[in-house]
C-alpha cells in the first residue's frame, strides 16, 4: 500500500482523461484554469481522473471542480440525463407526475439546479422548481403533496464550502433505495463522455409549461402540517414570550421558513445571528456550516450572551440537521444528538399521556449507531423500536413500510448526527419542524422550574446514565480510502475477544449479514441491507461500531457506555474504551 504522503505518477488513464478534457474547447474558463494550475501535480490529476464520480443512495456528493471525480457542469449534465432515462423508463405516468427540485445556498447550487430542470423539461419531463433557496425537508414535503414522481435537491448538507451534491428522492419524498441507485448509476455510466453531451438552451424563468414554479402555498401547507405537531398551542400563545431564542440558519436554507414559523406558533422572542443570516456559498464565519461542531455557535453564543437567550439553535446550510445550546445557570451547554432526540421522545410520549391519546402500535425509528436510550424511553410507554442502518433515508423507507398502510402509528424517528423527524409528512430528517417542537419543549419545561438539562438528568436517573462519543479519523484521497478499507477487512477478519478489559458479548457484521454470539458461537442472520459496519457488543451492554462514511472522507467509530447508577461509572467506561481505539483501528 501506499505511504500516506507518497506521491506518485497518474495512471494512464487518468493522464488520459486529463489530457482530454484540458484540449476540449468549450471548457468554461473557470475549469480551464483548475486544469492548467494542475499540469505538474501528478497527485491531483490522479485524484481528479482516476474514477467517475460514484453516485449511491445519498446521489452524488463531491468537491466542485474539474475532473471526472469532480462535481461541474459536466458531471451534473450527464447525471441529470442519466435521471431523465432513468425515470423515462418508468412511463409517461411517471414523467407526467413530474419531479420537483431545490437547491441550497452553495456554490453553483442554483446553476446546477437550473441545469438539470432544463434538461429534464426538455426531454418531456415536468418539472417543478422552487423560485429561491429551500430547505430540504420542504422539497420531501413537496414531492407527496405535488404528488411528484421524484425529486432532486442541490447540496451537500454540512460539508466544508468546496463541497456541492444532489440528493435523490423517490415518490414517497425518502431518499431513494440501494435498488433505484443501481438503477440510475447504471444510465449514468451509459451516457458516456460528458464533454459531448448537447447543451440545451433556454431558461427556467421563460414560458416552458414544463418548469413549474414552486409557488408560496406549498411552504404554506407545509407550515399548517408543522403546527398540528404542536401539543401545548395555548401554552405558546400565552407565554411564547417567556422563551427567548437566538436562531442562526449558518448562512443556509434554514432562514427562508424557520425565524416566521417560530414567529407565527408565538414564540415572539426570536433573535436571528445577522452575520450569517445571509446565503453565502463561502461560509465565511464558520470552518464548516456544520451544527454538530461547538465552534459553528460562535457569533450565536456572543447574540445569546447579550440577550441572555435561553435556547439557541442552530440548522445546517440545506436545514435538515439541527444543533441546540441550552442556558444553565450562567453559561451554555450543548446538547448532542442522542441526547436531542432522547428528550424530545421523552417529551412527546410524555405528551400524548397529559392529553390523555394512547398510541396504538407506536413505533419508534432510530439508526444502529444511535444510543440504546430511545428505546428504554419508548418501551416505558408500551411503544416499540425498530432500528435501521445508518442514514436517515432508511428511517423513511421503514415508515412507508411500516406506517403507510394504517398498521402502525410513527411516534419519532431521530439518529445521533443530528437528524429528527415527528411529522411523516416529510420523510427524511427536518430541523424546521424540530424548531418548533424544541422551543415547545423548553417553554413547557420552563413554565414547571426546569431546564432542558434538568430534564436530561430526570431521564437518566430514570432509564440509566448513557455516554456516546463520535471518533472520525479523516483520511486523504484514493490512498486514504484504501487505507480505511483495509482497517475495517482486519477487524473483520480479526475481530477482538475483549475491549477495554471487558469480554466480547456479540460481533455484528452487516457485510456479511451476521450476528455472532461470541460465548457460544452461534451464528444468526441480520436481516438488514449490506453495509460495511461492524457493531462489536460488550458483555455490559456497551458498545463500538465502526463503519466508512458514506458522504465524507472519513472512518467513523461510534462509542456507547451506560450505567445503571451514576453519570460518572457510564464516563469511566468510556475512558477506557476510547484508550482501546489505537490498537483496535489501525492506519499505516
Amino acid at each position: 500500500m501506499l505511504e500516506k504522503n507518497e506521491v506518485t505518477n497518474p495512471s494512464p488513464s487518468a493522464m488520459e482523461e486529463y489530457s482530454r478534457w484540458l484540449k476540449h474547447t468549450s471548457m468554461p474558463t473557470d475549469l480551464l484554469d483548475e486544469l492548467q494550475r494542475i499540469q505538474s501535480d501528478s497527485t491531483e490529476i490522479e485524484e481528479r481522473f482516476y474514477k467517475d464520480l460514484e453516485f449511491g443512495t445519498g446521489g452524488m456528493r463531491g468537491i466542485i471542480g474539474a475532473g471526472t471525480n469532480r462535481l461541474n457542469i459536466y458531471t451534473v449534465r450527464r447525471a441529470a440525463q442519466g435521471f431523465a432515462h432513468y425515470l423515462s423508463k418508468k412511463g409517461e405516468k411517471a414523467t407526467q407526475k413530474g419531479v420537483a427540485i431545490a437547491y441550497d445556498s452553495r456554490k453553483y447550487s442554483r446553476e446546477f439546479a437550473c441545469e438539470m430542470a432544463t434538461l429534464l423539461a426538455h426531454t418531456g419531463i415536468k418539472v417543478y422548481l422552487f423560485p429561491d433557496i429551500a430547505p430540504t425537508p420542504l422539497l420531501s414535503f413537496a414531492i407527496r403533496h405535488l404528488q411528484a414522481s421524484a425529486g432532486l435537491v442541490l447540496t451537500a448538507s454540512h460539508n466544508p464550502p468546496e463541497y456541492n451534491g444532489i440528493k435523490v428522492y423517490n415518490q414517497d419524498g425518502g431518499q431513494i433505495t440501494e435498488e433505484d441507485a443501481q438503477s440510475i448509476y447504471a444510465e449514468i455510466q451509459a451516457i458516456g463522455d460528458p464533454l459531448v453531451l448537447p447543451v440545451i438552451t433556454g431558461s427556467t424563468d421563460s414560458a416552458d409549461e414544463r418548469i413549474i414554479s414552486i409557488g408560496n402555498e406549498v411552504v404554506e401547507a407545509y407550515c399548517q402540517q408543522v403546527e398540528q405537531l404542536l401539543h401545548q398551542r395555548a401554552l405558546i400563545e400565552e407565554n411564547g414570550d417567556s422563551l427567548s431564542i437566538v436562531y442562526t440558519p449558518l448562512h443556509g436554507t434554514g432562514v427562508k421558513v424557520i425565524p416566521d414559523l417560530l414567529k407565527r406558533v408565538g414564540f415572539t422572542r426570536v433573535q436571528i445571528v445577522g452575520e450569517q443570516a445571509t446565503a453565502d456559498p463561502r461560509f465565511p464565519t464558520v470552518k464548516a456550516p456544520n451544527p454538530e461542531e461547538p465552534e459553528a455557535f460562535e457569533l450565536a453564543l456572543q447574540l445569546a450572551s447579550e440577550k441572555q437567550a435561553d435556547l439557541i439553535m442552530a440548522t445546517d446550510p440545506d436545514a435538515d440537521r439541527l444543533g441546540v445550546l441550552v442556558k444553565t445557570g450562567t453559561k451554555y451547554e450543548m446538547v448532542n444528538g442522542n441526547q436531542l432526540g432522547a428528550m424530545l421522545l421523552y417529551y412527546l410520549l410524555g405528551q400524548s399521556v397529559v392529553k390523555g391519546r394512547t398510541i396504538q402500535n407506536g413505533l419508534v425509528l432510530k439508526t444502529i449507531v444511535t444510543s440504546d436510550l430511545g428505546e428504554k424511553i419508548a418501551e416505558s410507554y408500551g411503544v416499540e423500536t425498530l432500528q435501521t442502518l445508518t442514514g436517515f433515508k432508511y428511517i423513511g423507507e421503514k415508515i412507508e413500510e411500516c406506517c403507510s398502510l394504517g398498521s402502525r402509528t410513527f411516534v419519532f424517528g431521530y439518529e445521533e448526527s443530528y437528524g429528527y423527524l415527528a411529522g411523516d409528512f416529510v420523510r427524511d430528517k427536518d430541523a424546521v419542524q424540530i424548531t418548533v417542537l424544541v422551543a415547545e419543549m423548553a417553554l413547557y419545561y420552563q413554565q414547571r422550574g426546569k431546564d432542558l438539562f434538568q430534564v436530561l438528568e430526570e431521564i437518566y436517573s430514570k432509564f440509566g446514565y448513557y455516554r456516546e462519543e463520535l471518533h472520525s479519523l479523516t483520511v486523504a484521497g484514493k490512498e486514504g480510502r484504501e487505507q480505511m478499507e483495509e482497517s475495517i477487512a482486519n477487524l473483520r477478519k480479526n475481530p477482538p475477544e475483549q475491549l477495554a478489559g471487558y469480554a466480547v458479548s456479540v460481533i455484528e457484521d452487516y457485510e456479511l449479514q451476521i450476528k455472532k454470539v461470541m460465548g457460544t458461537g452461534q451464528v444468526e442472520p441480520l436481516f438488514f441491507p449490506k453495509a460495511n459496519v461492524i457493531k462489536i457488543i460488550l458483555a455490559d451492554g456497551s458498545w463500538m461500531t465502526v463503519r466508512p462514511s458514506g458522504t465524507e472522507p472519513k472512518m467513523k467509530v461510534y462509542l456507547s457506555t451506560n450505567s445503571p447508577y451514576n453519570k460518572e461509572q457510564a464516563e469511566e467506561k468510556m475512558s477506557l474504551l476510547q484508550g482501546a481505539l489505537p490498537d483496535l483501528i489501525r492506519f499505516s
